[in-house]
């Protein structure tokens, strides 16, 4: 497996919210699995703000083209403003 780090803008869609479909590097992505919520670690919270609980961040999800090339994303932000930080193929 081969980890790319990047830090590009993406255009995702979400269904039921969740990621559905992303533009990303000119190319146009469904999301061809679950995708996974990513959160803070328990470990990185401090104990005197446990109320707050672990913030989701950003999705991890398998993206594939129409060509049929897959890659795993790691993409964070939201608001309309996404990047995605890792690809994995």
């Amino acid at each position: 497996m081969t980890a790319i780090e990047l830090e590009h803008e993406a255009t995702i869609w979400l269904v039921d919210e969740q990621p559905a479909r992303m533009f990303y590097a000119g190319r146009r992505w469904t999301v061809t699995d679950e995708p996974t919520r990513l959160r803070d670690s328990v470990w990185s919270i401090d104990p005197e703000d446990a109320h707050r609980g672990r913030g989701m961040y950003g999705w991890r999800f398998q993206g594939t083209d129409p060509a049929g090339e897959s890659f795993v994303f790691d993409v964070y932000g939201g608001g309309g403003e996404w990047h995605v930080h890792r690809a994995y193929s």
